[in-house]
């Protein structure tokens, strides 16, 4: 390696995951790694290498659809760790302080703090600046200051040096020789080893801990030890079969992916704003990267489970790994997240509990739940895991209540998936949003990232077991105007599984459309 020194509260489940210890509470470690698409092996995806996650996967629960509940850094994770929807924190960018705005709400990690955890950040868990209070909500949510890596004030240097381009720039596609990096390391290198090290103080306090270890990877810029490239050759990259704006996507929908063009390399290649093609040449080495970026995080991972295994807290620790959203790899010609689709929204969601997810192991197989889930469902979920009390549903008092969530625990879907069971009859679905400046994609303001003013139309979605549906309509003073509706768009995944067809104009299609328009106005008005 080139590396530097629905809330249930089920009793008999929580018997079995309190039976593996009964000394001992559980403790909990969280991955969370920026901009994941579930580009991973137990995922399915045959181009990635990602043999530690895999590893872990099969100790756990995949949910094999779990939704971000938008695809942005700030609000989607200042929604999990809170477990409050996007629209009940009234926040949309990344510009304010949910605890000024909205409310003063507990997060996951207070939560355990406040149940005499010791809880530690690493990495990026929260967003950085203004939507963390320039703290990371320290001191509600830590025991300790949060960790951050040094190096990452060289995120955006010019390091990046091409074949075609002797002199460092500062590019989208960035493998490096780390030991030729400022203070000869990078960011996720450097979090990795302090959970090590956190993880080798904690061990002998007699201390539960939950630590969030958020890695930046593979977040752009796709800056990564450029030995990884060789588990992804260039010549077997594949490309999107759908690399242009598919004729009936609303042009509201579109995201002109402003922050790959800010890139040096990206602006050499001169493609037209909004809807220019990146040529197969470039598309491939961004998808290359992309990949080989996530097999490096992998690779960090397996140190860190390596030490978990090596200080005997395997059998005592709760592990969850998750993407805070989605990102397009030039699917319908676009890049980066910033829209509702499947491929921005749809996050890994896996879970390892000892007593629980290592039953009825299968050999060459993952245990799977294949419904929709939502990334609002992970602080339930965890708190269940580890036996504490339930936290109880919001209801309609979520923006005055301290602690609750709008999510549900995923602990019956669990077990109805390790005892081989059929699902309940009931409809499960997830919901997601985006917001916009205006109805065509613009720079100024950014159509991708549009401050709270500027904020004119939401896109409001709904992802079923079979179809997305979504309604872009008018916003005002943080309210949607159902009756301005400016587009829709519907997606079977039956037949359309990338959502390159719309049918939302599709007679056919007439009755499930407006079946799909009243649950998604009445699901969206629960909250």
């Amino acid at each position: 390696m080139e590396y530097p020194h629905l809330v249930i509260f089920v009793p008999f489940i929580l018997s079995s995951i309190i039976s593996m210890n009964s000394c001992k509470r559980v403790n909990v470690i969280l991955f969370i790694l920026d901009d994941l698409r579930p580009s991973l092996g137990c995922y399915g995806d045959d181009n990635a290498y990602t043999p530690n996650i895999d590893q872990l996967a099969k100790d756990s629960i995949i949910f094999s659809h779990s939704y971000a509940q938008q695809a942005l850094c700030a609000p989607s994770r200042n929604s999990f760790l809170t477990s409050r929807r996007p629209d009940t924190l009234s926040l949309y960018d990344f510009y304010s302080y949910w605890r000024e705005v909205a409310g003063n709400f507990t997060t996951l990690p207070q939560f355990f703090k406040d149940n005499s955890y010791t809880t530690m950040s690493i990495g990026k868990v929260f967003h950085p600046g203004i939507s963390s209070n320039y703290s990371d909500d320290q001191p509600y949510s830590w025991t300790f200051p949060p960790f951050h890596p040094k190096s990452e004030i060289y995120k955006d240097s010019k390091v990046c040096i091409t074949k075609d381009n002797p002199f460092p720039q500062s590019n989208l596609v960035c493998p490096v020789e780390t030991k030729l990096q400022p203070d000869g390391t990078l960011p996720d290198i450097e979090s990795t080893y302090e959970a090590i090290q956190f993880l080798q103080r904690t061990r002998l306090s007699g201390i539960p801990f939950f630590l969030a270890v958020g890695f930046h990877k593979p977040h752009i810029p796709l800056k990564y030890p450029k030995h990884f490239k060789k588990f992804h050759p260039l010549d077997k990259v594949l490309l999107p079969n759908q690399r242009r704006k598919p004729p009936g996507l609303p042009i509201v929908a579109w995201n002109p992916w402003t922050d790959l063009r800010e890139r040096e390399d990206v602006k050499e290649l001169n493609i037209s704003f909004p809807f220019g093609v990146i040529k197969d040449k470039q598309a491939r080495l961004i998808i290359q990267s992309y990949y080989a970026a996530v097999s490096y995080v992998d690779d960090l991972i397996g140190l860190i489970l390596k030490e978990i295994i090596h200080l005997q807290l395997d059998k005592t620790t709760v592990i969850g790994l998750i993407g805070d959203h989605g990102w397009s790899l030039g699917e319908h010609g676009e890049w980066s997240k910033y829209s509702n689709f499947d491929i921005a929204t749809r996050v890994p969601l896996i879970l390892k509990i000892p007593g629980l997810s290592d039953r009825n192991l299968k050999i060459n197989d993952y245990n799977t739940v294949d419904v929709p889930v939502e990334l609002v469902d992970l602080f339930p979920t965890l708190v269940d895991a580890t036996g504490l009390q339930s936290i109880r549903q919001c209801g309609s008092k979520s923006k005055t209540t301290k602690l609750c969530t709008e999510g549900k625990s995923l602990l019956p879907l669990i077990m109805n998936a390790l005892n081989n069971g059929t699902k309940k009859e009931e409809r499960y679905f997830a919901l997601s949003q985006y917001p916009r400046p205006g109805e065509y994609p613009t720079l100024k303001p950014n159509s991708d990232k549009p401050k709270l003013k500027e904020i004119k139309i939401m896109g409001c979605s709904i992802r079923t077991e079979r179809f997305r549906y979504t309604e872009w309509c008018g916003f005002q003073n943080f309210s949607i105007n159902w009756r301005d509706t400016k587009a829709c768009e519907l997606y079977d995944h039956y037949l359309d599984p990338m959502e390159n067809l719309n049918l939302s104009e599709d007679k056919i299609y007439f009755e499930i459309r407006k079946e799909l328009s009243n649950m998604l106005r009445l699901q969206w008005n629960t909250y």
